[in-house]
């Protein structure tokens, strides 16, 4: 897993009730907004179905990094924070380190202590989602490199 994710999980993990309460806000505080080329594909191909709260996922390889892009909404601070901690901790990571992220982080990190079972279902959702669409992403990217045809898609599924 890549080393920024571990540090700001390993900050939750060792962090109190409140203390993690108020880490996941101000993440959620931080979420970057969309890039105003990705707006326009806020749609069903893009939303996080296992998810409550409306999160679009945005996933793209510069070389064999990861670009990831998000939006969740200011309403749903827990989802929106986890998402945050997701783009903190892995954008511009390698393919294998996004898809290393252990499935049940957000228990490891303490995070199914303070939330509902709902919630914790919806941010697993996330996870898969981000991990599907990087998988996706390098696929896209191997046929185009070998096939010698431009992608031009916003991401692996715009």
């Amino acid at each position: 897993m890549r080393a920024e994710l571990e540090t700001i999980l390993a900050e939750l993990k060792e962090a109190d009730r409140q203390e993690r309460i108020d880490l996941v806000l101000d993440f959620a505080k931080s979420l970057p907004p969309l890039p105003a080329r990705l707006i326009a594909h806020k749609d069903a191909a893009h939303r996080v179905e296992e998810c409550q709260s409306p999160v679009y996922l945005f996933v793209e390889l510069d070389g064999s990094r990861v670009a990831l892009y998000a939006d969740a909404p200011i309403e749903a601070p827990t989802v929106r924070g986890f998402v945050a901690i997701l783009l903190a901790g892995l954008n511009g990571a390698t393919l294998e380190e996004v898809l290393q992220v252990p499935g049940d982080v957000v228990e490891r990190c303490g995070l199914a202590e303070i939330l509902g079972m709902l919630r914790v279902r919806g941010l697993t959702g996330v996870l898969r989602r981000l991990k599907g669409e990087v998988t996706r992403a390098a696929a896209a990217q191997i046929r185009e490199d070998t096939t010698g045809h431009v992608n031009i898609r916003q991401s692996s599924n715009s």
